[in-house]
């Protein structure tokens, strides 16, 4: 922000544009009530001689420290114009050295993408120029866009701005914290507002997606697999700056599939899904397939394929419920087939 808007603007119209400004206030034991209407040089003007002196308070010296504070919120917490609306990926070739038979693929923000092939294909391989924004210049020679435009290096080299945020199977917490401090202490670091709101959304949502509910006070060692990845997978969707969510086999993650992806595509993310997964694969989108490194097939997901999934839904839910039945001590009889939902 150029200085001369900075100290035309009055203080409420500041905090109104930069919440976070408070903070800078509040840590410099700067008293901002009834004084909102002025303008910063108008707000130092007002204080006395005495306590310039004692308080040593240089107002030239604040209003460019302020000015600095702004730009560095902005720049860790993110702009309207960062928002990630496309990933194109251009073709480069597979591990033989042949031209990926493509044209260009682009990925808008809302949908879900497969990506498909035997282990060793190449998937990861293709996330990886993702999430580092390629630029002809990995082993794959693929090429990256982002808004249809060679992206800020951000996107590559800042620790703060990544592109990709990854979900696996293998999630272990060794922090000696609570589910609610956990949540807490990345709230902090994103500096929300509403952060008690925002903690119990995350768990609320975390525990829809759990086979078994925990509370707020669950140490997150205790945590189970699948509710470690619920509440990662909540916690990412609703926190993370990361505009597209990779999720690596979750097929056997033991959570709620279907709303886990409903939930990420509510936070307006783009999901990739590395699966071997049939009921995964088909509800994305598009399905990416690969082979021999190289992106062998984009394949749009049809209208039979849809059908052919809800069945594959209907005999999932029958496996869950006889699993359910199994695991609190049931015996399954012939005649439970017909009735087992």
């Amino acid at each position: 922000m150029k200085k001369t808007e900075l100290i035309s603007k009055k203080i409420s119209s500041l905090l109104n544009e930069f919440p976070f400004l408070s903070a800078f206030f509040n840590d410099n034991g700067l008293e901002l009530k009834g004084k909102k209407e002025l303008t910063l040089p108008e707000y130092f003007a007002e204080f006395d001689e005495d306590e310039i002196e004692d308080r040593a308070i240089d107002a030239e010296n604040l209003i460019s420290q302020i000015g600095e504070f702004i730009e560095q919120m902005i720049a860790f917490l993110g702009k309207d114009e960062d928002i990630v609306k496309t990933v194109t990926i251009l073709p480069g070739t597979d591990k033989s050295g042949d031209k990926e038979d493509f044209g260009k693929l682009e990925i808008h923000q809302g949908e879900i993408i497969s990506i498909v092939g035997p282990t060793g294909s190449g998937k990861s391989r293709l996330l990886g120029d993702i999430e580092w924004v390629a630029q002809s210049d990995t082993p794959t020679s693929r090429k990256i866009l982002v808004n249809n435009d060679i992206p800020d290096n951000k996107w590559r080299f800042s620790s703060s701005d990544k592109l990709v945020a990854q979900l696996s199977q293998n999630m272990n917490f060794v922090m000696d914290l609570s589910v609610f401090e956990f949540v807490e202490l990345h709230a902090e670091s994103r500096l929300v507002e509403n952060k008690e709101d925002v903690i119990s959304r995350i768990i609320n949502k975390a525990n829809d997606l759990a086979g078994e509910k925990f509370s707020p006070d669950t140490p997150i060692t205790s945590l189970s697999g699948g509710q470690s990845r619920a509440l990662m997978i909540a916690d990412t969707a609703i926190l993370s700056k990361s505009p597209i969510i990779l999720i690596d086999e979750i097929e056997n993650a033991g959570i709620d599939r279907k709303r886990a992806l409903k939930l990420l595509l509510s936070e307006d993310k783009i999901v990739l899904m590395a699966t071997h997964d049939p009921i995964l694969a088909l509800m994305g989108d598009k399905r990416i397939v690969i082979k021999n490194g190289g992106i062998y097939k984009i394949i749009d997901t049809t209208e039979e394929e849809r059908t052919i999934l809800s069945t594959l839904e209907e005999m999932d839910k029958t496996l869950l419920a006889y699993r359910t039945k199994l695991r609190s001590g049931e015996i399954i009889t012939e005649i439970q087939k017909e009735n087992i939902n």
